[in-house]
């Protein structure tokens, strides 16, 4: 599964095992997670997480025209790219007054909820999924597997899998009949997305002001026909998820502590309704709660705020343990000292960071990563929000929120309800994901499930929006502007993994500085200037051990569901600075023989 390195450090009253997984597994980029291990406790004593990566985009993204700002940054990832792109026209759009079209924003909405709809698929059924089939529960719980294979799937008459060991079948990886229907859907999901912004994860028609789609019937219909064999899927794939994590719950008692972390969670909407979102900073408290999923600060269970305003001004980037040099001790220039509304700005906001690499050796006491620490200063304390991997932060925060109501979706002050229309083969069903008393791994897990059925839902409104719009002869889908010689800006919405915003400064029309800010830096960030462990770091320790195997074949399963749940991503937290466009190194080979393997 991962490579793990014991070293025995054995007192009177303990039996810690100090081990690491580096590189984590089924996952892009290189995450490491370095846990000492209580097997006499059944426990996980400390974890460090780490990332042996630089992000430099911050540096070469200085001097560019800022219309370049969407192509550039779509390459931070190869997996979300188009995330990017979309949250860096956002704020585009802020910088040069502009706003697209209704038809055009319709369109860039199809295209993300399309890429939810794959992303979240292909890594629910195909990568965190391994961690709960049959050959890996065989591996760490054959008990398990024992009980799964005797006990009904309570949802059996619908998804079609007799027992919750059929379902751990059906996603071995390669073999297993759930686990490659998956892979079909991934395909079609990608084609969807396709449609709408031409290319898949680099979009080639998503520009400030729009898009350069040719909207017509036709378009919209292919689109559709995808999306009507994906609500089909997915009206099998909630109970059958469902059924898989309950019976975790049933069979190991304690579960629920595996991956469980305090209640801080962050959203910052995506998705945003045309009627309403103009894109300017002086309105964006009013359009920002008119977004399809709704922005929000959770803390203990409780919505702080839905103000895309307070948001913005909280954000905070501390350095911690990681490998930077702090601009601010430095006397580095202040970029912003007051938001376009006249409020204060921080100088560890995004807006007046500098990157400062200050490379070192990893010491767990002292520096140990090149993930930066961001955080949410609510007036009081610096708050480690997380995404929780995306879909339980977006669905919390809408469902407290109470404010989307479109008939395929309803918030309703504590729960969101999703209701899919009758299928080829199946009738309308409705779903309604309540919010749950733990943000653990499973409830992790188990949002990604609903949130797919969510935007697939919002997707079937978007089409009859958008058909609305080209029947009506409305079809323009860009707007043109001009290039500002001064402008401060953000973008916000919801990358596929959570949290995303992109913070740009402009002087004498070039970019004087730009940050964008994923979910990576969140939830992977390290120990902050006040000792506080990132997410991830904090969701494994005291993560309880619920493994059959000794230390000496310990995989570390509970471990991994923990991380995984959150759907880890670190490029966005590989593309080294050198610094005045020094070659590191230069290759001719006109001729270069193949080797058979």
């Amino acid at each position: 599964m991962t490579m793990t390195e014991p070293q025995k450090t054995s007192t009177q009253d303990t039996d810690v095992v100090e081990m690491s997984w580096d590189p984590v597994t089924r996952i892009v980029g290189s995450l490491g997670i370095y846990a000492s291990i209580d097997f006499k406790q059944k426990e996980v004593r400390e974890c460090h997480s780490t990332s042996s990566i630089f992000r430099g985009y911050s540096l070469f993204m200085q001097g560019k025209d800022p219309r370049d700002a969407h192509f550039i940054t779509s390459r931070i990832c190869g997996i979300c790219g188009d995330n990017h792109a979309t949250c860096s026209v956002y704020n585009q759009n802020m910088a040069y007054g502009i706003a697209p079209p209704h038809l055009g924003e319709w369109i860039i909405n199809l295209g993300e909820a399309a890429e939810y709809m794959f992303d979240h698929n292909i890594f629910q059924e195909n990568l965190v999924g391994v961690d709960y089939c049959e050959r890996m529960v065989k591996e760490t719980n054959p008990g398990v597997l024992d009980r799964a294979n005797t006990t009904e799937a309570p949802h059996a008459d619908i998804h079609g899998y007799r027992t919750i060991g059929d379902i751990m079948r059906a996603l071995n990886p390669l073999e297993g009949d759930f686990y490659r229907e998956a892979l079909h859907v991934s395909r079609y999901t990608r084609e969807m997305f396709c449609l709408m912004e031409g290319r898949h994860v680099h979009p080639s028609t998503l520009y400030p002001g729009g898009v350069g789609t040719t909207a017509t019937i036709q378009l919209f219909t292919d689109y559709l026909t995808r999306l009507m064999r994906y609500v089909e899927f997915m009206k099998k794939v909630v109970p059958l998820h469902d059924d898989l994590f309950d019976f975790f719950y049933e069979a190991l008692p304690g579960y629920e502590h595996v991956g469980e972390r305090r209640i801080l969670l962050g959203c910052w909407g995506s998705l945003n309704d045309p009627a309403y979102c103009d894109f300017r900073y002086a309105t964006m408290s009013d359009w920002g709660k008119r977004m399809f999923v709704t922005p929000g600060v959770i803390v203990d269970g409780r919505l702080v705020t839905n103000d895309l305003v307070d948001i913005n001004l909280g954000i905070r980037i501390l350095l911690g343990s990681s490998y930077y040099e702090d601009w601010v001790k430095s006397g580095r220039e202040v970029f912003v000292d007051r938001d376009p509304l006249g409020n204060p700005v921080d100088v560890r906001h995004p807006w007046n960071q500098h990157t400062i690499p200050k490379p070192a050796k990893r010491d767990f006491d002292n520096q140990y990563s090149w993930t930066m620490s961001p955080r949410w200063f609510d007036g009081t304390d610096h708050l480690a929000l997380d995404t929780g991997g995306g879909p339980i932060a977006r669905l919390w925060s809408t469902a407290l929120s109470g404010l989307v109501d479109c008939g395929y979706v309803k918030a309703t002050g504590n729960s969101v309800v999703i209701n899919l229309p009758r299928t080829a083969l199946k009738p309308e069903v409705t779903f309604e994901w309540k919010v749950p008393r733990w943000s653990n791994a499973i409830e992790r897990n188990r949002a990604r499930t609903y949130f797919q059925a969510y935007a697939a839902a919002l997707a079937l409104h978007f089409t009859d929006m958008a058909l609305a719009e080209v029947r009506a002869g409305r079809t323009d889908t860009w707007t043109s502007f001009e290039v500002p010689d001064t402008a401060v800006s953000v973008g916000f919405t919801e990358a596929v993994r959570g949290v995303l915003s992109h913070h740009m400064v402009i002087r004498d029309g070039k970019i004087a500085n730009y940050h964008p800010y994923p979910p990576t830096p969140w939830n992977g960030s390290v120990r902050d200037t006040y000792g506080t462990p990132g997410p991830y770091e904090d969701a494994v320790q005291n993560t309880p051990i619920f493994e059959e195997n000794p230390p000496e074949t310990f995989k570390g399963i509970d471990i991994m569901r923990a991380v995984r749940s959150f759907d880890p991503c670190l490029p966005c937290g590989v593309h080294m600075y050198t610094g005045g466009g020094r070659v590191v190194e230069q290759l001719h080979t006109p001729s270069m023989p193949v080797k058979p393997y």
